[in-house]
Formats: C-alpha cells, sequence, structure tokens
C-alpha cells in the first residue's frame, strides 16, 4: 500500500477531533525494549508520535484486516494488534491502567471499515424487522410518508405514519342545544321586549362558547321558571327561543 507521507502528516496533527489518544508502551521488535508513545486514533488510522506535542508522527498502524486480542506478557495491561497472513506483523502494545486497556480495545476493535460495514447491514436487518408486514404499504414495502411534527427546542421531530396531515385546524364542537323547560302557566305578566332580552342574552353565550370563547361571555339572565306560552283565546303565537 501507497500512502502519501505529507497527507498522512497533516492528517494526524489536524485540528479535527481525534476518536482516541493516549499514551501506550510499544515494542519495537520481538526482544526490543518497549517505549512510552503517544497514540493517536484517527478512523482506521493509529497514530503514534514521541509525545503529545510532536507535529511528525513517526508511524501508522492501517487498522483493516487485522483483530485485537489479550495477550499474556512481561507488561501489565498488554494487548496485540494482529493482522492475518503468514509474514503479517503483529504489534505488541501495553496500557498504563485497566480502564486505558478496555477503552484502547474497544475502539481499536471499532475502527475498521469492516466493522462498519457489520453494523451498517444489523440495523439495515432491525429496520426491517420493524417495519415488517405492518410497516409496507401494498406497493411491495414502500417507505411511507414522513410527516414533520411541530419543533420542539428548535429541533424538528419527525415520525413514520400512513395517515396523511391534517389540514386546517378543526372547530370546536358545537354545544348541544338547550332544551326549553315545560311549560306550566302562561306568561302573561312579562312583556315581549323583556322576554326578547332574556333569550337574546342566552343565544349570544351559546355563540360565544361555540367560536371557543373569543370575546367576552356574557352570562344569561335565568329565566322565570313559568315558560312561554300562547293564549288560543286571544290568538296570539307561542314564542320559542331562536
Amino acid at each position: 500500500m501507497k500512502l502519501n507521507e505529507r497527507s498522512l502528516a497533516f492528517y494526524a496533527t489536524c485540528d479535527a477531533p481525534v476518536d482516541h489518544a493516549g499514551f501506550l508502551h510499544k515494542k519495537g521488535g520481538r526482544h526490543a525494549a518497549s517505549h512510552r508513545r503517544w497514540f493517536v486514533l484517527r478512523g482506521n488510522m493509529l497514530f503514534y508520535f514521541e509525545g503529545p506535542g510532536s507535529r511528525e508522527p513517526l508511524g501508522v498502524i492501517v487498522l483493516e484486516g487485522c483483530t485485537v486480542e489479550l495477550v499474556e506478557a512481561a507488561e501489565e495491561f498488554a494487548f496485540a494488534v494482529r493482522f492475518a497472513g503468514a509474514h503479517a506483523r503483529c504489534y505488541a502494545l501495553a496500557a498504563e491502567s485497566q480502564a486505558a486497556l478496555e477503552g484502547w480495545v474497544k475502539a481499536l476493535s471499532r475502527a475498521s471499515f469492516h466493522y462498519l460495514r457489520l453494523v451498517v447491514r444489523e440495523l439495515e436487518q432491525q429496520l426491517a424487522a420493524m417495519r415488517g408486514p405492518e410497516g409496507a404499504d401494498d406497493n411491495g414495502g414502500a417507505v411511507k410518508a414522513l410527516h414533520p411534527r411541530p419543533r420542539e427546542n428548535g429541533c424538528c421531530s419527525a415520525v413514520w405514519s400512513a395517515e396523511p396531515p391534517a389540514t386546517g385546524q378543526h372547530r370546536p364542537p358545537i354545544p348541544p342545544r338547550r332544551r326549553a323547560s315545560t311549560p306550566d302557566r302562561p306568561l302573561d305578566s312579562a312583556p315581549f321586549a323583556q322576554l326578547h332580552d332574556w333569550y337574546g342574552q342566552e343565544v349570544r353565550a351559546l355563540r360565544v362558547q361555540w367560536l371557543g370563547g373569543r370575546g367576552t361571555v356574557v352570562k344569561a339572565t335565568p329565566r322565570p321558571r313559568s315558560a312561554v306560552s300562547g293564549d288560543s283565546s286571544s290568538g296570539k303565537m307561542p314564542i320559542c327561543p331562536s
């Protein structure tokens, strides 16, 4: 594999956030002593430097086609990055604590593109299982329409739904009509103007309630117990609420 050293050096020391960083002890060879190096993980590339302030990396390990495993060694918290192949190199490394060891093993095991492909495949299977027969429509499993929800804290959330979005606002339900009380005796003492005012106030109150409380609610004056009734002898028409 041919790599551009200048591009690698820029990528290793750029200001972009790193995936993992810290000190590790690295063996130079089979019988060589270990050296304390500063390691930086970016994507699937593991760079190592003399120290945190170094501007050029001493080397890089491309984490493709390798396995990360714990090994028994003289150093404590040791692990190895082992590549497949008869003459492939094995990098013996050692962390400085148990927590650092667990962090490095987890980060290096998830750095390769092979791991990302496995994650994508697993997520696709989970998505297909979540859709299932109910998530597919009559056209052979096409994705249902995505209808946005109102924004919450400046972010717009969305929900998968087969129902079409509501158009317009729903009007408030019409209040039930109030029945007139059963007439028990003629109201011959109240004039027509007073009766008209009583029923008008009641109609206005119901209209304000139906419009959703917009405006000032006018309380209806209670009607007398005696209802309005026509007098057959006088030929007057009974007055009913409109």
